[in-house]
């Protein structure tokens, strides 16, 4: 019988005020003045005994480049004595994290890499993984879908597609005396944490970060009374296809109590959906599969068609600067800017973007570098040939936007912004999809010679 094995570790990762923060064009690259909540890096690592499993490093950030990943699954592989292909790098997306642990991300977004900062980050998370081999412990794994209402919405059309759903993991310590006790969370969710908005300038996790505070308080306070313990649990979070996702819609304030507010959301629907819905997963070894999806990036656009976007951005700027409907005009005006930087950029003609699947029997997740229109990921979710799939974004590199083709028709910000042909969409669709078939396939033939 496979015997799972978890470790999990929690470090903060917050800089010192003064450094450009990164994640909103109107911002500019203001520094941060201070520390809202703290920035923070979760180990969730899968194993066995013969075999290392696959490890996801989260990180509270606005992205993360390939070089990035590459320094840090490194710097893990070290700590933790396993290959750096088994460990995937994930950001978070929040826009309230340092600019200089990537640098510039978009032609428009100026910025530049910090090399102490990221010196700092690498020595943080190193130091965190360090000794995870010794510590791991067998655990039982449940699973369940939670349904999340309020937290956040399509952000481009109120009534426009969204994915409501959250997966979770459940990992309990296989431990008589303490039966009850949770280890640690994996959960997934796809909407852009930007409650605090370009006027802020401290850093923060924004409702992710609420979200693994309220639920870690929520499951450390219902442990197993009988050894009187009350150690909070690590609770890593994954972002989904959150490209056209945010609570633009529903946010009531861009403060930290609706931070907070948002956060609880998702943390109450996770627990309530833990208690209610959550089913065994079987022993399976946790399988890794890679490949590398050649994209074709846009055609550089006629300085004539930026122009007159531009003008008719600007000239539909009104009201109140916070409202939504205002944010959708200010960000559209931003994506003309954007374009019209990528008219007189010097872009490859393709990108090279890797694309990883991680599965864990019926369960599999999709992993790819971009931030995906919710469109694509509920399209590979229904053409997976697994029971339950997750798309997660944001994960070993980052090449930016890719909207779907009523994006491209309402030439919304998302649109505006990306570096990708207009195919991209499908293609990363065809390419996740023909990965999660060869994963399957090959989780078939290894329980035919198994048994």
């Amino acid at each position: 019988m496979t015997e799972i094995l978890l470790a999990s570790s929690t470090v903060d990762i917050t800089p010192p005020p003064g450094h450009p923060m990164g994640g909103y064009l109107a911002r500019g690259e203001a520094p941060a003045v201070g520390t809202l909540d703290p920035l923070q890096a979760t180990v969730f690592w899968l194993s066995t005994d013969d075999d290392p499993g696959v490890l996801w490093l989260s990180l509270d950030a606005l992205a993360v480049d390939t070089a990035l990943a590459r320094t840090l699954s490194q710097a893990v592989g070290r700590a933790t004595g396993i290959p750096s292909d088994r460990v995937l790098v994930c950001a978070s997306h929040t826009h309230a994290a340092p600019l200089g642990w990537t640098g510039s991300l978009h032609p428009a977004m100026p910025g530049e890499r910090d090399p102490t900062l990221i010196e700092s980050l690498t020595a943080a998370v190193a130091e965190s993984a360090a000794g995870l081999s010794d510590q791991r412990v067998p655990v039982d794994l449940s699973w369940c879908v939670a349904n999340v209402k309020g937290l956040g919405s399509n952000r481009n059309r109120q009534d426009g597609l969204h994915d409501t759903t959250a997966g979770v993991v459940t990992a309990r310590p296989r431990d008589m005396e303490s039966p009850a006790r949770t280890a640690a969370l994996l959960v997934d969710y796809a909407c852009h944490p930007t409650v605090l908005g370009p006027r802020s300038q401290v850093w923060s996790a924004d409702w992710p970060g609420s979200a693994r505070r309220s639920l870690a308080a929520a499951l450390a306070a219902v442990d197993d009374p009988r050894t009187n313990e009350s150690v909070p649990p690590v609770v890593a979070f994954l972002q989904g296809a959150a490209g056209d996702s945010s609570p633009r819609f529903v946010r009531r304030s861009r403060d930290y109590a609706e931070v907070a507010r948002l956060g609880a959301l998702l943390g109450g629907a996770v627990l309530q959906a833990i208690q209610m819905d959550a089913v065994t997963v079987p022993p399976a070894r946790p399988e890794i599969h890679k490949t590398v999806v050649r994209i074709p990036t846009r055609e550089r656009p006629m300085l004539e068609t930026s122009r007159q976007l531009l003008a008719e951005a600007t000239e539909k700027l009104a009201g109140t600067e916070e409202s939504p409907q205002e944010r959708l005009r200010r960000t559209r005006l931003e994506g003309a800017f954007a374009l019209r930087s990528l008219g007189s950029a010097e872009l490859p003609e393709q990108l090279d973007l890797p694309l990883t699947v991680v599965t864990l029997g019926d369960i599999a997740w999709v992993h790819l570098p971009v931030e995906l229109f919710a469109s694509f990921g509920l399209r590979i979710k229904d053409a997976s040939p697994f029971p339950v799939t997750r798309v997660i974004g944001y994960t070993d590199g980052y090449a930016g936007y890719v909207s779907d083709a009523g994006g491209y028709q309402e030439g919304c910000y998302e649109a505006l912004m990306s570096l990708l042909d207009e195919g991209a969409g499908d293609m990363l669709v065809r390419e996740s999809v023909a990965l999660l078939e060869e994963a399957r396939q090959g989780a078939a033939t290894n329980a035919t010679t198994t048994s």
